[in-house]
């Protein structure tokens, strides 16, 4: 699943892209993954409506709309944003679309279909409403603090976990905490911090939870900078990012350390897969060492396109030709 940095790429090449664009009309292609209003009222409230700019909350892309309305998007598992003439081929796993009055589209692309999309009020206090209705309740107020914030100090950090028994990589993650981490970013901030990521919050000391908040403000600006990691099917409107080049940890099981030389183990823990060198993260006392470490990466969407692929875009199918054309070569 995308997470902060991904999420805040899209912000920012759909705020160079389409700002000050006007939405002409909108088609609503599989309505379950419209959370708010009901398909034919999105259609008619989004018509005429100019975009004014665009900004984030957590892992929500919002698109501020003339007339106190907002677009909220959550790419989830396999969602994509993307700015194209309106004329390029629409395959069938567009959910909907925007058509803008400069003959491009913007469609959000869904393959598994869980993302969701919603058209909101702004509430007076900025916030998004949980409706069209702007006195309705906020959408996201269980939403924990931004970890790029300047709120977000040391301090802050100490206070929302320091007490808790709870794992630090559950709390890292948890979403009415900090906002934004997700399992690539947890990993790698508890390795920079080398911080066993089944540690009790509680029993960390200050001087560990001073390094995992450099490591969690470091490794997010980082991978911001970097247009996040292009892993599965993450891309922004602009293209690809690159931090996946530059993790020390995740998806690198059985490989050395960058630190130390040891080997990078794999576990799953609660249903999510945990990547940990355990020569630089100590185990806390108690916790057994054999654990089962495997390596389950997948091939992006995009590598296992084929030209004759259903569903694929113009694009894809190009880059395809170009793998298939390649690999004939060094054959």
């Amino acid at each position: 699943m995308p997470e902060l940095p991904e999420v805040e790429t899209v912000v920012r090449d759909l705020a160079r892209l389409v700002s000050g664009a006007t939405i002409t009309g909108a088609h609503v292609f599989r309505e379950r993954n419209l959370s708010t209003p009901d398909a034919p009222s999105f259609t008619e409230a989004v018509r005429g409506r100019r975009i004014l700019g665009t900004r984030r909350r957590a892992k929500w892309i919002i698109v501020e709309l003339s007339g106190g309305l907002l677009l909220l998007v959550h790419l989830r598992m396999t969602g994509q944003l993307l700015v194209l003439p309106a004329t390029a081929e629409r395959d069938s796993y567009t959910r909907l679309s925007l058509v803008l009055g400069d003959g491009r589209e913007i469609r959000f692309r869904d393959v598994r279909a869980f993302g969701r999309v919603a058209l909101v009020a702004q509430r007076a206090d900025g916030d998004a409403a949980s409706s069209l209705d702007p006195h309705s309740a906020p959408l996201l107020a269980d939403h924990g603090v931004e970890p790029l914030a300047a709120a977000f100090t040391v301090d802050a950090l100490c206070s929302l976990i320091g007490h808790r028994q709870t794992r630090i990589k559950s709390l890292l993650l948890d979403q009415r905490c900090i906002v934004g981490i997700g399992n690539i970013y947890a990993d790698e901030a508890l390795w920079r911090a080398k911080i066993h990521p089944l540690t009790p919050a509680s029993a960390l000391r200050s001087a560990q939870i001073e390094a995992l908040h450099l490591a969690i403000v470091g490794v997010l600006s980082e991978a911001v900078a970097a247009r996040g990691s292009s892993i599965n099917d993450y891309t922004a409107p602009d293209g690809d990012g690159e931090m996946q080049e530059r993790l020390d940890v995740y998806q690198r099981t059985g490989e050395p350390c960058h630190r130390c030389g040891a080997a990078i183990h794999r576990s799953v823990v609660g249903g999510r897969g945990t990547h940990v060198c355990r020569t630089c993260q100590r185990a806390p006392r108690g916790l057994g060492r054999g654990v089962t470490s495997r390596a389950v990466r997948g091939p992006r969407w995009s590598e296992r396109v084929t030209p004759e692929t259903v569903g694929a875009t113009h694009s894809e199918r190009a880059a395809a030709r170009r793998r298939s054309s390649s690999q004939g070569e060094a054959a």
